[in-house]
């Protein structure tokens, strides 16, 4: 892959098609997102909804690691930002 093909690596929770929540450092390209160091959110624990954790996990969300994940570009319905609390 060419350099300018990819973007910047930042966290991010990406909601993909078939109910997953995952963070992690999102790297994109033009038909696929790599996430390192992904853990998928069983348990959001917010009262304001996700976007409630885009400052970094509530006390009782509840993670589990993945590791690194690849996710076609067609199965991402939603990114978010996060700050680099996470």
């Amino acid at each position: 892959m060419k350099t300018k093909d990819r973007k910047a690596i930042r966290t991010e929770i990406v909601v993909i098609d078939r109910g997953w929540v995952v963070v992690g450092d999102v790297t994109s390209a033009p038909d696929k997102l790599t996430i390192t160091n992904a853990r998928c959110i069983r348990r959001w624990s917010t009262t304001q909804g996700l976007g409630q954790l885009i400052d970094g996990p509530q006390p009782e969300t509840v993670l589990d690691p993945l590791g690194t994940v690849v996710v076609p570009i067609r199965s991402v319905i939603m990114r978010i930002r996060c700050t680099l609390t996470w």
